[in-house]
C-alpha cells in the first residue's frame, strides 16, 4: 500500500503515550496478575511504543489494581529507549516514584470544582497546595512532570465547561514546573469544533501547540475525529490505550480511551510516523483480551483478529 505525504498542517511524527497498563487496566473489577501486566508492558514495547505509562502509587484504597506498583517497577525489565512515566498524587508518592527509579513523572488535576472535590477532596484551588510541592520537588531532582487535566470540555455534574477556566488551570500547571499538559476528555463529550476552540484559546494564551497533549475517551464516537482535529493544528502527542481498555473510575459514565489500534490505523492513512507494528499490537490486545475474558472494542482489533 502506498502511503501518502503528511499533509502540510499534520505533523511528521506523532508520540503515542501508551496509557494501557495503568489508565487501561486501573478501573478493572478483577485483580489482574502482577506477572500479566509486566508482560502486557514487554508486548507493548516490543510492538514498538516508546512511552508506556506504567503504573500508579495512588493508595491502594482508591486504586485498588494499582496496588502492586512497587513491586512491578522493581520486577520490570525496561527496554532500552522506551520511557516508563508513572502517575503520583502526592508527595508520598513521590517518595515512591523515586525509591523505584522513575524518570517521569505525571499529576492529575482537575479543570471543574466539582471533579475536584470528587476526585482529590479539594477545591478547585486548594488542588495546587497539593500539587505544588510534588512538582517543584520532582523538578529538583531532575524528573520529567506531565500535568493531567480532566474535565477539559464537559463534566457530568457541571456541563460544559468554559475554555477561559480550562486554561487558566492548564497554565498554572505549566508555570508550576509540568513540561506537558494532557488535555483530557474524560467523559467523551467533546466534537472537533470544541477541539479546536480550546487549543485556540490555549495559542491565544501564549501555549504553543508543543506543550499539549490530547487524551479522549470514545463514549459518543468521536475520539478519532477529535484527535484529527488536534493534529490539524499542531498536537503531536496524543494518549490512547491498547484495545481501547480503560474509564474513569470517578466518572461512570466514562466509557473507554481512544483505541491506540485505531489511532495508528489512522496514522498510517494520513503519512504521519508514529513507530509502532501495527500486527504487534494486535496480537497483544488480543492476548490481553484473553485474559481479562472479553473482547476488545477496538474496531481496528476486531478487523484485523477476525
Amino acid at each position: 500500500m502506498q502511503i501518502p505525504s503528511p499533509q502540510a498542517e499534520l505533523p511528521r511524527e506523532v508520540t503515542i503515550w501508551e496509557v494501557g497498563a495503568r489508565d487501561g487496566l486501573q478501573n478493572e473489577q478483577d485483580t489482574v496478575p502482577l506477572e500479566v501486566k509486566i508482560e502486557f508492558l514487554r508486548r507493548l514495547a516490543d510492538a514498538g511504543l516508546g512511552v508506556l505509562e506504567a503504573t500508579s502509587f495512588v493508595h491502594p484504597k482508591w486504586v485498588p489494581q494499582l496496588a502492586d506498583a512497587t513491586e512491578l517497577l522493581a520486577q520490570l525489565e525496561r527496554a532500552p529507549g522506551v520511557r516508563y512515566p508513572v502517575l503520583v498524587p502526592n508527595e508520598r508518592g513521590l517518595d515512591r516514584a523515586l525509591d523505584s527509579r522513575v524518570a517521569e513523572i505525571a499529576i492529575f488535576a482537575a479543570a471543574t470544582e466539582a471533579f475536584s472535590s470528587r476526585n482529590l477532596n479539594r477545591s478547585l484551588d486548594e488542588q495546587f497546595a497539593m500539587f505544588d510541592p510534588v512538582v517543584h520537588r520532582a523538578v529538583r531532582e531532575g524528573l520529567s512532570v506531565r500535568g493531567y487535566l480532566s474535565m477539559c470540555f464537559g463534566d457530568p455534574w457541571e456541563g460544559p465547561v468554559p475554555a477561559e477556566q480550562v486554561v487558566g488551570v492548564g497554565k498554572r500547571l505549566l508555570e508550576m514546573g509540568c513540561n506537558q499538559l494532557s488535555l483530557g476528555d474524560t467523559i467523551g463529550v467533546a466534537t472537533p469544533g470544541q477541539v479546536e476552540s480550546l487549543l485556540g484559546a490555549f495559542a491565544a494564551a501564549g501555549v504553543g501547540m508543543d506543550r499539549i497533549a490530547v487524551h479522549f475517551h470514545d463514549t459518543y464516537g468521536q475520539a478519532l475525529a477529535n484527535t484529527y482535529a488536534a493534529l490539524r493544528l499542531g498536537v503531536s502527542t496524543v494518549d490512547s490505550s491498547a484495545g481501547g481498555l480503560g474509564g474513569c473510575p470517578y466518572a461512570k459514565s466514562a466509557t473507554g480511551n481512544l483505541a491506540t489500534e485505531d489511532l495508528v490505523w489512522m496514522l498510517d492513512g494520513l503519512g504521519i510516523g508514529h513507530g509502532v507494528d501495527l500486527g504487534a499490537l494486535v496480537d497483544t490486545s488480543v492476548w490481553m483480551s484473553g485474559k481479562l475474558g472479553r473482547p476488545s472494542p477496538s474496531r481496528v482489533v476486531k478487523a484485523l483478529a477476525a
